[in-house]
């Protein structure tokens, strides 16, 4: 108050236009008595206690956070957006409507490259489907002909059904359109009490040149 009460008669004293003077700013300035009683009544909390009380009453009112994240119970993921309530990994998997799941890995799902693109391999497995089926017997690599056993089943259990439409998914795959009329025609009869094994392999002399195994397959 004192302190207030001073600077308010110096201010008064400039504002009024006359000289000021030393007395007048050492008037303004607090007692030593005072200061040594300030500092005798807050020793017993040290220089760490009175820099905190200092700065916890000069520092604003600062809010608290709030608290955006739930506690991380069990094994619930931890959402860091907190844009929904999981409780589980069930969002990790991917729900179809017919209630399945897809898994991200590839297991049992191994096929034969045969050291081509897609569709370089689907168009010499075609090819070789259709010279099986026209001349009945010929001779490739024995990855190859396993690669191809199980459409030439396919072509023939599509013809043993004999519709319309399976007609249509063999003139899709077959490159000569004779060759579907023909195998529809001569199957039903001839592997019409056969369920599956309509091909055999048997293995022949490896080839000159780069010794790659080879193998004759044959319609039975």
């Amino acid at each position: 108050m004192a302190m207030t009460m001073a600077l308010a008669t110096a201010t008064g004293t400039v504002d009024a236009g006359s000289r000021w003077s030393m007395a007048s700013l050492r008037s303004a300035l607090p007692s030593p008595s005072t200061v040594a009683a300030s500092s005798s009544s807050s020793t017993h909390c040290g220089h760490r206690g009175l820099r905190l009380s200092l700065s916890l009453s000069l520092s604003p009112s600062v809010p608290k956070p709030q608290k955006y994240f739930g506690s991380f119970t069990g094994l619930s993921p931890f959402n860091p957006l907190g844009l929904s309530d999981n409780t589980s990994f069930e969002q990790n998997f991917t729900i179809i409507d017919n209630g399945g799941r897809v898994y991200a890995m590839r297991h049992g799902r191994k096929v034969p490259k045969l050291n081509r693109p897609p569709d370089q391999r689907k168009a010499l497995l075609r090819g070789l489907t259709t010279q099986l089926l026209k001349h009945g017997r010929i001779k490739t690599t024995r990855a190859r002909a396993s690669a191809m056993r199980k459409y030439v089943d396919k072509m023939i259990t599509l013809a043993k059904e004999g519709s319309l439409h399976k007609r249509r998914q063999a003139l899709g795959f077959i490159y000569e359109k004779q060759i579907v009329h023909a195998l529809f025609a001569e199957v039903p009869e001839r592997y019409g009490e056969r369920n599956g094994g309509y091909t055999r392999i048997i293995r022949t002399l490896p080839r000159r040149g780069d010794n790659a195994p080879m193998a004759y397959i044959e319609l039975v």
